[in-house]
């Protein structure tokens, strides 16, 4: 199993490689991104395209590939008019990073990742959690449930929970993932609040991150750090993660930002800033890098740099 070499090489101080975003990318090549699911439906007619970028992450070294399923739990596809295709849309996600992981020339194992997300519908032309269409708690943990074990039935070898910031759906995305009995990730979100400091994503009120940090579980989780942040924000966020969490770190920022349905590629990082950070990031003690939202294969050939000393 790939990902048994690639945990070895965790608990043995390596530094490994995850790849850069996939909604995002999507529409970066010109997919089109509903505008009630973002980027979760667009699989239905750009499978061949996913397959593509996955590729291309593991030709620039990714070694990690995460299917396009962040925005494709039931709560986002059924009020898109999808709730008959969830399974579909979820499993051909994976199936798309499979091929690209089963057809790529040389190079070591690749693991194909899950994401499992705590996205609820947004507000259109935000990036604001809609009110008038917040499910029920009951819906939430259902809905994370039922993608958690689409991704495993799917042939998913890890879950990587993504942008984790809300600590009622933090509990029952954590439980969704655990309950699969496969390797589980745990990236969260921070934001700067008004005073300067560094907070939890959520925008209802500013959190502390340790409140979100310390619901990483003592067991049961591999790897924990931050994603869907600035650059700028990971090294005094993952200061948070190390209170509660003793196991490997990561790093995955993002860059641009959100307006729903549209990713705004706006002063994206440069690559070679971006390879800056991550020689920061792996003197610190981080052990996994890569990207998310608005970052490319560029990005992640400035991670493998950073690593190699290239």
């Amino acid at each position: 199993m790939a990902y048994n070499l690639l945990k070895q090489r965790l608990d043995a101080g390596e530094v490994v490689i995850l790849d850069g975003a996939t909604g995002t990318e999507l529409q970066r090549r010109g997919a089109s991104m509903d505008p009630a699911a973002w980027c979760g439906a667009a699989t239905l007619q750009n499978d061949k395209m996913l397959s593509e970028i996955h590729a291309d992450y593991i030709a620039a070294g990714a070694e990690v590939v995460t299917a396009n399923t962040f925005a494709s739990s039931r709560l986002m596809l059924s009020r898109a008019g999808y709730a008959n295709q969830v399974e579909e849309i979820n499993r051909r996600a994976v199936e798309a990073a499979l091929r690209a992981r089963d057809t790529a020339p040389g190079g070591g194992p690749v693991v194909v990742a899950g994401s499992l997300s705590h996205m609820v519908p947004v507000a259109e032309g935000t990036d604001s959690v809609d009110p008038a269409k917040l499910p029920s708690d009951g819906e939430i943990a259902a809905a994370f449930e039922e993608l958690a074990q689409i991704l495993a039935a799917a042939g998913c070898e890890l879950i990587i929970l993504e942008m984790m910031y809300h600590p009622a759906r933090i509990r029952f995305a954590l439980d969704a993932a655990l309950a699969t009995g496969l390797p589980v990730w745990f990236g969260f979100s921070a934001r700067r609040a008004a005073d300067g400091r560094a907070v939890s994503f959520h925008q209802g009120e500013d959190l502390p991150l340790d409140d979100v940090t310390c619901l990483i579980p003592k067991q049961g989780v591999d790897a924990a750090g931050v994603m869907h942040s600035g650059a700028e924000l990971v090294a005094e966020s993952l200061q948070s993660v190390r209170r509660h969490f003793d196991g490997p770190l990561m790093a995955y920022p993002d860059s641009g930002y959100f307006e729903m349905p549209d990713w705004r590629f706006v002063d994206i990082i440069a690559p070679q800033r971006f390879e800056t950070f991550c020689r920061d990031w792996i003197e610190s003690g981080v052990r996994i890098l890569g990207g998310c939202c608005g970052l490319t294969v560029d990005h992640v050939r400035a991670a493998v740099r950073a690593r190699d000393g290239g």
